[in-house]
């Protein structure tokens, strides 16, 4: 058995490939910052955000204008995540399974499913990001999207929405949960006739390009959210239009993170809380807060159960992964190497431990993820 990675690294390879065709979904909608850097649970990473300078008259003259300095901008996502996939042999097993070839296939399955585990577990923290950061919401917990065919409103819901708050539609993504993708796929005929999409896409391989502006992704990180247990709120000082913290009184019970409010005052809109409270106190809703006017004493409704579906802009969402940190000059690994997806720029880490008469190796990966411009997301309910 290869006790460092040289040997195998065909076979992390071959397990590589597998993995970065099936990375689909929000890992790949959303900004990166990937690379072979380490990081500890808790470590800050600075996402630099640029800007250009404001905007100027053009007077000419023997030289331009002494300007366009400004003030790199960042946004500090947090490594809340370090884990490792473990694959172990012994020297009898790697006997049992044979020496034509079936141990390096075994092993390529194993490193597959390790790559998958931590991808899995990046997905479901990226859609509880965006959830949890978003500015308002479309649609009716309990009813799945696209359900009535030949009805796209569900889209034009959210680009609306987007749009109103000034998000850049350049790069617009709409990651869908499997019951929401299934109605696309099987009731939206105008995507698969070829005649009327132009493309044959959606018939032959089930998926389409854009839609109405957004990149389609399929994400299995998307899943249920339990409402709180909020009741009886009212708010206690009038909230004026832009103001995103409102304070609550006379309440029940709990209003969470992802949870969609309305106010009596301003039914038409479905604010997404951010930050919520388990007793009276002061909620967030996403930006750009409060589109209307809401008074004081006025009554809050939390929003039944749903499932968030997420449309957004890809740079109002930051993933940030890392290898995780190792003592200085080293720990008993044998052997470490880095292996980068092409696809999404992910690099995992993979480490070998030569043991007594055994091997453990570990595919590894810190990361962290953040909804930095709450404004540019909006959650397609279902």
């Amino acid at each position: 058995m290869a006790n460092t990675l040289t040997g195998i690294i065909p076979t992390l390879y071959e397990a590589l490939n597998t993995v970065s065709r099936e990375m689909v979904g929000l890992i790949p909608a959303v900004r990166r910052d990937s690379n072979a850097e380490r990081a500890a649970v808790n470590q800050t990473v600075r996402v630099p955000l640029g800007e250009a300078g404001a905007l100027e008259d053009i007077t000419p003259g023997a030289g331009p204008a002494n300007s366009g300095d400004t003030t790199v901008g960042y946004a500090d996502v947090v490594i809340t995540k370090s884990k490792a996939a473990p694959v172990r042999w012994n020297g009898e097993e790697e006997k049992a399974v044979g020496t034509n070839g079936t141990f390096n296939r075994i092993l390529a399955d194993q490193f597959t499913d390790a790559m998958r585990k931590l991808v899995n577990a990046v997905e479901i923290d990226l859609a509880a990001a965006g959830k949890a950061g978003a500015s308002r919401a479309h649609g009716t917990a309990g009813t799945t999207p696209f359900g009535t065919a030949g009805d796209l409103t569900d889209t034009a819901g959210v680009l609306k929405i987007l749009e109103d708050n000034g998000a850049p539609t350049s790069d617009l993504q709409l990651a869908l949960g499997s019951a929401a993708m299934a109605n696309l796929r099987g009731k939206q005929s105008v995507l698969f006739k070829v005649n009327e999409a132009g493309s044959s896409d959606m018939l032959r391989n089930g998926m389409t390009d854009r839609l109405q502006g957004f990149a389609l992704r399929n994400s299995a990180g998307i899943t249920l959210h339990t409402k709180g247990t909020g009741a009886s709120y009212v708010t206690s000082g009038s909230t004026a239009i832009g103001v995103e913290d409102i304070a609550l009184v006379t309440g029940t019970g709990t209003v969470l993170a992802g949870d969609i409010v309305t106010f009596a005052a301003d039914a038409n809109n479905k604010y997404v809380v951010n930050t919520g409270v388990a007793a009276p106190g002061t909620i967030t809703i996403g930006d750009p807060g409060a589109r209307v006017v809401i008074p004081t004493a006025n009554a809050l409704t939390v929003g039944n159960s749903y499932t968030p579906n997420l449309a957004f802009s890809r740079n109002a969402i930051v993933l940030a992964a890392r290898a995780p940190a190792v003592p200085t000059g080293g720990d008993s690994a044998d052997d470490s190497m880095m292996l980068t997806d092409p696809l999404t720029g992910i690099t995992f880490e993979v480490r070998v431990y030569r043991q007594y008469r055994q091997v453990k190796y570990e595919v590894c990966l810190a990361w962290g993820c953040a909804a930095i411009k709450p404004e540019h997301i909006a959650i397609l309910i279902g």
